[in-house]
């Protein structure tokens, strides 16, 4: 997700909008979801995006700017955020557009509490998509409406994930950073990053008990000096053994991948 890659000026002006949205005293969730509206309205008006990201314009005419357009249409508590956003210097249009994405998947984070469950509940729901293949194809599809593509997923996952959940899987397949797999994936570690611990994806043979997940997430905690979230897939494939992928670290321990390689030995 671009977000993570900004730099410089972006990068600060990203910081002080997420701070905007840390100083939100209630109405996170409805603000999530109104800045996912604002990044909509701002991608269609690129012009509207330069002016609000022009850096020979004060700031103040530029929060003006974004009250008049929005003031009446958004929660007062949304307005600062995007106020706090237009108040910065952005290196590329875009950027301003990205970083209110993120100050989206923020507030979100902040409204789920502890976001444990956020962070389940979106992995599953990308494992369900994935296994699909029709419904993997229309949500990223970008010929596709992104208003229909979310109407689609609300009559498949409304009432069966949490709210926030379907916010951001909705958001997702807008596609305006890559592919739906893949801007589900930025946000798990948004969501991870904004709770101080890391994700690890793990692939089993067989469906683990409480007590192994505990003592798996207690040796990566322990490794990696941070709290662990794990995101687990059943896969009879692997035939036995475990997976670990935390960030660029791969552990795979899987049985089918030792078989694998006895046989490109003995080919050898």
């Amino acid at each position: 997700m671009s977000t993570q890659q900004l730099r410089g000026a972006s990068a600060r002006s990203l910081a002080a909008t997420l701070e905007a949205v840390d100083g939100l005293t209630g109405g996170q969730a409805e603000v999530g979801r109104e800045l996912f509206g604002v990044v909509s309205v701002l991608d269609g008006a690129p012009a509207l995006r330069r002016v609000l990201t022009d850096p020979s314009t004060e700031s103040a005419a530029k929060e003006q700017l974004a009250a008049s357009v929005l003031g009446g249409k958004v929660a007062d508590a949304t307005l600062s955020v995007v106020k706090a956003a237009v108040a910065g210097r952005w290196s590329a249009g875009r950027d301003l557009t990205d970083a209110l994405e993120t100050a989206g998947v923020a507030a979100l984070v902040v409204s789920d509490g502890d976001a444990s469950t956020l962070e389940t509940e979106l992995f599953e729901l990308g494992q369900v998509v994935a296994s699909d293949d029709e419904l993997r194809a229309i949500v990223n599809d970008r010929t596709v409406p992104a208003d229909r593509k979310a109407t689609l997923l609300a009559s498949i996952f409304e009432g069966k994930v949490g709210g926030s959940t379907l916010v951001l899987a909705q958001q997702a397949a807008a596609g305006r950073t890559g592919s739906f797999e893949k801007v589900l994936g930025a946000f798990g570690d948004l969501i991870a990053s904004r709770r101080d611990r890391i994700l690890a994806h793990v692939r089993v043979a067989y469906e683990i008990d409480a007590d192994e997940k505990q003592r798996l997430a207690a040796a990566l905690s322990a490794k990696y000096s941070r709290d662990v979230h794990l995101n687990i897939v059943v896969d009879p494939s692997v035939v036995g053994g475990i997976s670990v992928s935390v960030g660029s670290d791969v552990v795979d321990g899987t049985m089918s991948t030792r078989l694998e390689a006895a046989r490109r030995q003995l080919a050898g």
